[in-house]
């Protein structure tokens, strides 16, 4: 016959799939503690349980010894011998205590014990089934709502899909089915956390691998890919097998697969592209729908401008700059893209600064141009070997073309400081000017002239009625104001 305790163990077994060694280690740690509870911390309790009768086994262990120094780890010689005549000094006996003197306060501890332990293992097997489970899709039941996390019910366990991992188009209600990406599983105090995401590249991924059998099989590999959770993404693919089309097994029968993955991210538009290991033409792949005219590559910085036709330049950018951010992101190589009526002022600009270095000649300018060199300013930042290996000089005529850039470059700032100084004296006089006009009777400039506004310089000597309104202002005017007026001033309509 079973007992209750062994009918009890089978059942937490089965329910909580909790091992029955660990229940039967649970209870009996739960007995020990409450051994201790009942009479003393500093007593050597060990319990057994006994699978024939069903119970646990409450024995104490005391040492042999001829005097007893401390009666609760050391009995007599004398005693030892009444329960074990052939014992010696220095053995160990145990001693079978009933259970039924613990008392109910030890009985209570028991019970906590237990209750904290089979948490505890329950918690331990949740993480252990979901750690090895990271990265993966994963199915549920939308529960609740917290703080705006949502927590989704997994059978055994709960995870939390929290707001920064949620899609912003996507709304749930309590009872929905919901798939998602594991992010991650850490130890918690009460329970595993299982963190979920509907954002990571992970989960467009995973769902390709759902659909397509031939990524499962390893014919077709997902090389990168790119989302703009909710909006739009990019995926790039490559075959194993020359037989095998990427892109058309991603896409399916009529679009069949790439529509069930579409559903699944409830609308998100998803650009499937062939994947290249030459940079450049990955790169003009990865911007479509937009043409690509030249590519200019820059290893060093790795980065690439990409040159387009003038009409597809917003095609390139994409919505607020949407398709080169995911282009990038697919590819891992910065982009600047221009169009090619502003790369063409650009090279002009470029060549007009660089053709002032007088020791390059015109080839050579065109090829630091292609290689990136816009101004003097890059050109004196580069080093020898740099500008020798794309001129194909020697380091010491580099050396040379470097000085000569930085002369230029110091021609160029005090050209620009001119400049500056000469745009600060225009606007002085301007200044000086306005301030005499508001110090004269003229005061403001459309009472001054309400005939003909002689306030304005280029109006002042406007043709037919303006002339009293020249003559008005005249003690107030600069004598170069009269020759302010444009050409075509005696054009004018009467009613001007």
């Amino acid at each position: 016959m079973i007992s209750d305790l062994a009918r009890l163990i089978d059942i937490v077994h089965r329910d909580k799939s909790i091992p029955r060694d660990t229940l039967i280690e649970v209870i009996e740690d739960a007995m020990v503690a409450a051994a201790r509870k009942r009479y003393s911390q500093e007593r050597s309790f060990e319990a057994q349980y006994n699978e024939d009768l069903g119970e646990v086994e409450l024995i104490e262990f005391k040492t042999v010894v001829d005097d007893v120094q401390d009666g609760n780890e050391e009995i007599s010689l004398d005693e030892a011998r009444h329960e074990d005549p052939g014992c010696q000094v220095g053995d160990e006996l145990g001693f079978i205590l009933r259970i039924e003197e613990l008392g109910r306060i030890a009985a209570q501890t028991a019970k906590q014990v237990i209750i904290q332990r089979i948490r505890d293992a329950e918690r331990e097997m949740t993480f252990n089934e979901f750690r090895d489970r990271k990265g993966e899709l994963i199915t549920g039941i939308v529960r609740r709502f917290e703080k705006g996390n949502i927590i989704v019910d997994l059978g055994r366990t709960e995870a939390v899909l929290k707001k920064r991992e949620q899609v912003p188009t996507e709304t749930y209600r309590q009872g929905d089915r919901i798939q998602a990406y594991v992010l991650d599983i850490t130890r918690a105090s009460r329970a595993p956390q299982v963190e979920l995401s509907r954002t990571h590249p992970g989960l467009l991924m995973k769902l390709f691998e759902l659909e397509v059998p031939e990524i499962d099989e390893g014919i077709v590999r997902i090389e990168s890919c790119a989302r703009e959770p909710g909006h739009r993404a990019k995926i790039a693919v490559s075959s194993m097998d020359r037989d095998v089309d990427p892109v058309g097994a991603c896409v399916g029968l009529k679009g069949s697969r790439v529509q069930a993955v579409v559903q699944e991210l409830r609308g998100e538009a998803i650009d499937i592209i062939p994947f290249h290991p030459d940079p450049a033409r990955f790169i003009v792949y990865a911007i479509a729908p937009a043409q690509v005219s030249r590519v200019y590559i820059d290893e060093l910085a790795h980065s690439m401008e990409l040159i387009v036709p003038d009409d597809q330049l917003s095609k390139a950018i994409g919505r607020r700059g949407q398709n080169v951010r995911l282009a990038a992101q697919l590819t891992g190589w910065r982009i600047d893209i221009f169009s090619e009526s502003r790369h063409s002022e650009i090279v002009d600009r470029a060549r007009g600064e660089l053709e002032r270095i007088e020791l390059l000649q015109k080839d050579q300018v065109d090829e630091l141009i292609r290689h990136g060199y816009r101004s003097a300013q890059e050109l004196y930042d580069a080093e020898a070997y740099e500008i020798a290996g794309i001129l194909e000089i020697s380091e010491d005529d580099a050396e040379d073309v470097v000085d000569a850039a930085e002369d230029l470059l110091d021609l160029l700032i005090r050209e620009e400081a001119v400049r500056k100084e000469e745009a600060e004296r225009v606007a002085a006089e301007a200044e000086a000017a306005g301030i005499d006009l508001e110090a004269g009777d003229a005061g403001d400039a459309g009472d001054a002239g309400d005939a003909g506004d002689a306030g304005d310089a280029g109006d002042a000597g406007d043709a037919g009625d303006a002339g009293d309104a020249g003559d008005a202002g005249d003690a107030a005017l600069p004598p170069e104001a009269d020759e302010a007026l444009p050409a075509e001033a005696d054009g004018l309509p009467p009613e001007a």
